[in-house]
């Protein structure tokens, strides 16, 4: 039997993103695969438990996630523990098999387990733009990381700051849509500088304020994405380049339809899934993949990015 098939992370990346399944399948370096899906269905899994509602109280949530981090600590001092959970085995192995010093996994590992915290400490609870930055880096640094870590590790991929763009943009846009779902479950992605200038609460997602706040994520992942081109067209390796632009265009799909219904946000957007928007993803992927789009990105703000911008 296929040993994708068999590894249970894959599984449980298959069920939570086809296209995350896919892209691992497809693009990651055969080595790599495995643990490809344990990055993902390991976080997957710790997410879903830190947002369980019915079998979890909140000091169990935070004591479960302390016990993570601890793990993660122990594995990476080589002192993994017995009693490992078969979810929890999948961080044990991913330690386990890297052999490289500071390497891309363990960024990974690292800085999502400072998104897991983050979200596990804000719910309910207001959060600042500096703390809004904050988690959006973290967040980039994981995604970057362990996509060049997974598909074309050994080929050449440019550094700096330009290198998180893309998953910046991409989480901008993730945020604005699951906005009403966020909010029903106490996560508001909007600062609270904002929400005060405007006099509105983080519920108020149809009001002048917060269609205002809209406008100006939409446009400053616009600007990132169009920065993130270039440096992606820089990779040396074709899957890695055809990995990123395909994530990227996901997001730029979502961002299209925000900014084409005047930035009013809608609680789902179930279209994303069926065959006429995964036609425009795939097209908007291979147009950049060729350079069909040249931009230049000095015109861009992103071009001068700094982090405490985001």
């Amino acid at each position: 039997m296929d040993s994708r098939i068999e590894n249970p992370a894959a599984v449980i990346t298959k069920s939570a993103s086809q296209q995350s399944y896919y892209t691992v399948r497809f693009l990651a370096d055969r080595d790599r695969v495995d643990d490809a899906y344990r990055a993902y269905g390991y976080f997957r899994w710790v997410d879903d438990i830190l947002d369980s509602d019915s079998d979890t109280t909140p000091d169990q949530r935070l004591g479960f996630l302390a016990r993570q981090k601890d793990l993660l600590e122990r594995c990476y001092r080589g002192e993994p523990p017995r009693e490992a959970g078969p979810e929890e085995r999948m961080l044990v192995e991913m330690v386990r098999h890297d052999r490289e010093a500071a390497s891309g996994l363990q960024a990974y590992l690292r800085n999502m387990m400072r998104v897991m915290e983050f979200d596990a400490g804000r719910r309910g609870t207001l959060i600042s733009h500096a703390e809004l930055n904050e988690y959006t880096h973290w967040l980039a640094v994981a995604v970057t990381e362990a996509l060049h870590y997974f598909i074309g590790h050994d080929k050449y991929a440019p550094r700096g700051e330009t290198r998180y763009l893309a998953v910046s943009a991409a989480h901008i846009a993730h945020m604005l849509r699951d906005t009403y779902d966020d909010v029903r479950a106490g996560y508001f992605n909007i600062p609270r500088e904002v929400l005060e200038a405007h006099r509105i609460s983080p519920a108020d997602i149809d009001s002048a304020g917060y269609r205002a706040w809209t406008m100006s994520r939409v446009r400053l992942a616009r600007s990132y994405f169009r920065s993130a081109r270039a440096q992606i067209r820089q990779v040396e390796s074709l899957r890695c380049r055809l990995a990123g632009f395909a994530y990227t265009a996901r997001f730029e799909w979502m961002l299209d339809t925000i900014e084409r219904e005047g930035y009013i946000l809608r609680p789902s957007y179930d279209e994303r899934k069926g065959l006429g928007a995964g036609v425009k993803m795939i097209r908007r992927a291979l147009s950049n993949l060729i350079g069909w789009r040249g931009e230049n990105p000095s015109a861009s703000p992103a071009a001068s990015h700094q982090r405490g911008n985001a």
